[in-house]
């Protein structure tokens, strides 16, 4: 199983087991993320990592793995993807999925993407295609990022040896969270326009 597999390159390969996985996962292989990141917590509490190691180079990676995904999108365009996309889970249905939130919610669509497995590794290739400012669009990704990552290397800490649960707990509680949010924003957005 890919997962076991993943979990054990992280206890062999400690700090660069979790650099390539994050890279390579938010580039669009199908690499569980969020299962990695909980994981690499519980060690901390083992005491084969350091918390402030983990969350750095975990966070070194999202950044190089968001800046590729973003520069293939800018450099070689939606043909490529439409040609090459099926070996990276993208499709035509999942790009335009993207397309219609962040058109819908900018650049918070950036940093709360994070938190939703496909729309997190197609945000960048979007932003890329699209020819977004790579400046601007960096900088919510990184805070993204770095939210993303401390929030499930915490979880890992404090839930220990429970973490396997606590990720799929986890999971539901963020996508009725992000709908709560989402839902939010667009009545916010509605009554805005309606009043001006």
């Amino acid at each position: 199983m890919l997962q076991e597999k993943i979990l054990y390159l992280i206890s062999v390969y400690g700090y660069i087991g979790i650099f390539l996985a994050l890279v390579f996962g938010i580039i669009g292989l199908p690499i569980p993320d969020e299962v990695l990141l909980t994981f690499a917590g519980f060690l901390v509490t083992k005491g084969k990592m350091d918390f402030f190691w983990v969350v750095c180079i975990a966070f070194i990676g999202s950044i190089i793995g968001v800046s590729v995904s973003y520069m293939i999108g800018y450099c070689l365009g939606w043909p490529f993807l439409k040609k090459y996309g099926k070996y990276l889970h993208i499709d035509d249905r999942s790009f335009y999925k993207t397309e219609k939130w962040f058109d819908k919610y900018g650049k918070y669509a950036i940093v709360i993407g994070y938190f939703i497995p496909g729309i997190r590794q197609l945000n960048a290739y979007y932003a890329g295609i699209t020819k977004r400012p790579y400046m601007r669009f960096a900088f919510y990704a990184n805070v993204g990022g770095f939210l993303w990552v401390t929030t499930f290397v915490t979880l890992g800490v404090f839930v220990g040896e429970r973490w396997e649960v606590w990720v799929q707990s986890f999971h539901r509680l963020a996508v009725v969270v992000l709908m709560i949010i989402c839902m939010g924003m667009g009545i916010y957005y509605v009554l805005r326009k309606k009043s001006k």
